[in-house]
């Protein structure tokens, strides 16, 4: 198994509990709508649904770490990163990670055992309403979250190695893409030609994929 096949599979691991992760919007929509029905229409509101609403988001929210950073979808301040060459974009990144990723992600699962640890010893409910759900499930995913973020930071770190050893990013697993939208635009516009439309769907795609490898890390040449 050469490298780029492990990265592969680690942005695979990542984009897979992403997605499976996503279904819980979905699952909070109708809560939050049920809930609103039965508040406001048969005026029987359930005493739970604040902390029930808080734990999906909350799960969400984290388990959706690992694949946003397999995206390099995380925020920054990308108006220095992405004139830097390579090499200069994979050093910083190497330093970031080694004195802050590092240290911060592990301290997060270390804690986070501890913290659901004692939650299931505990048998902990919510205190914020009466008769609170329990919790413990709900704290067992700080530390499985960071344990995925942590499989993800390794593998931007091998990035980072690999970039500074032959001077151009590894490839990375892709997801969606916007410029269907695009597409979708130009083929409604009465204005525009079918060769011009070509022409700005073409020019579309080469402007995405120059972003895409300055700031997700592509083939660019030193």
């Amino acid at each position: 198994m050469n490298v780029q096949t492990i990265l592969h599979t680690i942005d695979g691991i990542s984009t897979w509990v992403g997605k499976a992760v996503a279904w819980l919007i979905v699952i909070l929509m109708t809560v939050v709508c049920v809930e609103v029905f039965k508040r406001y229409i048969m005026n029987a509101p359930t005493a739970w649904i604040f902390d029930l609403d808080n734990m999906l988001y909350g799960t969400l929210f984290m388990m959706c770490g690992a694949y946003t950073l397999a995206q390099n979808a995380h925020v920054r301040g990308d108006f220095l990163y992405s004139s830097m060459r390579p090499r200069t974009q994979a050093s910083l990144d190497l330093v970031l990670y080694l004195v802050f990723f590092i240290p911060g992600i592990a301290a997060l699962i270390f804690a986070g055992f501890n913290y659901a640890a004692d939650s299931w010893r505990i048998a902990e409910h919510s205190t914020v309403t009466a008769n609170g759900p329990p919790v413990y499930q709900f704290k067992s995913v700080i530390p499985i979250a960071g344990a995925l973020v942590m499989l993800q930071g390794i593998a931007e770190i091998i990035r980072a190695i690999v970039c500074l050893k032959t001077g151009e990013w590894p490839s990375r697993l892709h997801d969606v893409a916007e410029i269907d939208v695009i597409e979708e635009q130009l083929a409604h516009s009465e204005y525009v030609d079918e060769e011009s439309r070509k022409i700005a769907i073409e020019r579309a795609h080469e402007i995405d994929e120059t972003a895409r490898q300055r700031g997700m890390g592509g083939d660019l040449n030193t």
